[in-house]
């Protein structure tokens, strides 16, 4: 039974750290863990937002010379989308959602002293972290980094001498990601555990916050998910350098024929999509529950149909497996085929239109607070529903086929799944800090950072949908020789100012985040006035989270104006509330 009480929470237990190593580089505490991610994400997002500021200046100034980095060849612009993309993804929608937030919050959540398996937790962290190093090392290695593309389509990734940055830089690239996949099926294996194994004494399945449900999902998808690619990584790593054909067939390159013979590039497109359409929903699902406990906290109402969230959030999760092919409309496969995806793809939406509408009923009526988490909260909505209405439009095949290699593909999935699980992050950011580290975040910059990231967003990424629509491709590292693309290039400089004053914009969140944490002011154990479990304990938490006392779940986690309640919110561990006759 899922609730072992004392005995299983027991045998997980280990002593409280003793000396700096331990306790803050390799330590088996959650709570250090977590940070850990948070703040290796944190690194990885400036590096990708530095990769796409270089994209945008050389898009508008193709023949500029840059101090240090000097002129942005073709070749160079491809690099740069390859690693943007592979860093974005990877190491921070991927990273900070799960393994940052979700390692510090869900045990505390569901009333758990930590983890399942503290070591493996540990060893996931540092697994990751090194797959972003071997990343990162790509760009210092004779021939640079890859220029295939994060999605690594064969046989240009899978033939040394296709391009610049495809022979050691290549090798990295595909070594970095099937570490990181090693480090996210450990972290799945223990989120799974912990939900199922390690809940406090009436903490049902039924009765556990949305961010738990969204997290235990996205570890299911991440088990399911990070297998495939890890396995096809090590086909293409031995088609590279052991002379093996799985995705490369008969062809010639630079007119000599290679050798291979018999494989299929298709097939890597299969094992990439299989992941890949999955990874959306691990990147986007944990910014979902973090949406859905936030409105309802704010708003001073239970979630609207909690039931029907939990349910959605499972169906999103199922549903997601059985959509990739969407991404392969331009690969020639079978109309009959296309047509199944098609359908598929248009059906995965209605759980996600009903968690909308959940949200948006959920807001209707409150006495809503418009703190810094609420302001994310809901520009998370907004985006999620402004890129959501694109994504139709790609689900059908006879419109793909016009839009897919066009700017209107950018612009879709980084509304969506980029920039929507973004303001997920800096939402949980705003809203857990004051339990991270006792202190709150000045709401004044928190206001002017939400202002610059949700305008610029919109200014940057609904003019790619116009771009798209013109026939702008993407991927090209500039417009200048193409007569029939001349009159977009004003819009292009649109987007580049607007991406600058953006990125500008993310410098007044670093500065609130780190001048909060030794002079931000003073937070109570439950600044926000919460239900869930870790606003009962102390700031920041124990070792243990609870100091010894294991809680006992007695009400939902949105108990919120409840009638003959003392306060207009009840905590999950209060004496159970008597319903109103």
């Amino acid at each position: 039974m899922a609730t072992h009480e004392s005995a299983a929470q027991e045998s997980h237990a280990h002593a409280a750290p003793q000396g700096f190593i331990r306790k803050w580089v390799f330590s088996l505490d959650h709570k250090v863990i977590g940070l850990q991610y948070y703040f290796l994400a944190l690194a990885a997002v400036f590096v990708g937002m530095f990769l796409s500021l270089l994209m945008r200046i050389h898009l508008i100034w193709p023949t500029v010379a840059l101090p240090i980095l000097g002129d942005i060849k073709p070749e160079t612009y491809l690099t740069l989308v390859t690693m943007h993309g592979t860093i974005m993804v990877f190491f921070v929608l991927t990273t900070a959602p799960q393994g940052g937030f979700g390692n510090y919050f869900l045990p505390i959540q569901i009333g758990a002293p930590d983890m399942a398996f503290p070591v493996l937790n540990m060893l996931s962290f540092w697994t990751t972290f090194l797959g972003f190093i071997v990343m990162i090392a790509a760009f210092f290695v004779a021939g640079g980094a890859p220029l295939h593309g994060w999605t690594g389509y064969a046989p240009l990734s899978a033939v040394q001498s296709s391009g610049p940055g495809e022979g050691l830089g290549a090798d990295l690239w595909i070594i970095s990601i099937a570490i990181f996949c090693i480090g996210a099926l450990m972290g799945a294996l223990n989120f799974i555990t912990t939900t199922l194994d390690m809940r406090a004494k009436g903490m049902t399945m039924m009765r556990m916050p949305l961010t738990v449900w969204a997290w235990f999902v996205t570890a299911i998808l991440g088990l399911l998910a990070f297998g495939v690619l890890l396995s096809g990584g090590i086909l293409l790593l031995m088609d590279r350098n052991l002379g093996t054909s799985f995705f490369v067939p008969l062809i010639t390159m630079n007119g000599q024929v290679t050798g291979h013979r018999g494989g299929s590039p298709l097939l890597w497109q299969h094992l990439f999509w299989f992941f890949g359409h999955p990874e959306v929903y691990i990147a986007i699902l944990p910014a979902m529950g973090m949406c859905s406990q936030l409105l309802s906290v704010f708003s001073r109402k239970p979630i609207f149909g909690y039931k029907a969230m939990v349910y959605a959030i499972m169906a999103i999760g199922f549903l997601g497996f059985m959509v990739w092919g969407h991404h392969m409309f331009m690969s020639g496969m079978s109309p009959y085929t296309a047509f199944a995806f098609s359908i598929m793809t248009m059906g995965i939406g209605v759980p996600s239109a009903i968690k909308t509408f959940n949200w948006l009923g959920t807001l209707w009526g409150g006495r809503i607070r418009f703190s810094s988490p609420m302001l994310f909260a809901i520009g998370f909505v907004s985006l999620f529903v402004s890129g959501g209405i694109s994504g139709p439009f790609l689900a059908q095949p006879v419109l793909d086929i016009q839009l897919h290699d066009t700017y209107f593909v950018p612009g879709h999935f980084h509304l969506i799944m980029g920039v929507a699980s973004i303001f997920g992050i800096f939402a949980a950011t705003y809203y857990w800090f004051p339990k991270m580290f006792g202190r709150m975040m000045n709401e004044k910059l928190a206001l002017w950072h939400f202002l610059f990231s949700l305008i610029g967003t919109y200014a940057i990424f609904m003019p790619m949908h116009y771009l798209g629509m013109a026939g702008m491709p993407r991927r090209y590292s500039q417009m200048t020789e193409v007569n029939y693309l001349h009159d977009l290039v004003g819009l292009q400089k649109f987007i580049t100012y607007a991406a600058f004053i953006t990125i500008a914009g993310q410098l007044i969140f670093l500065v609130n985040l780190f001048w909060s944490m030794f002079k931000g002011k003073k937070a109570s154990d439950n600044p926000w006035e919460a239900t869930t479990l870790e606003w009962t304990t102390a700031t920041p938490p124990p070792h243990d989270n609870f100091g010894g006392h294991t809680p006992v779940v007695n009400n939902g986690p949105y108990e919120y104006s409840v009638p003959g309640a003392p306060r207009d919110y009840v905590m999950q561990n209060d004496p159970e509330i008597e319903p109103a006759h």
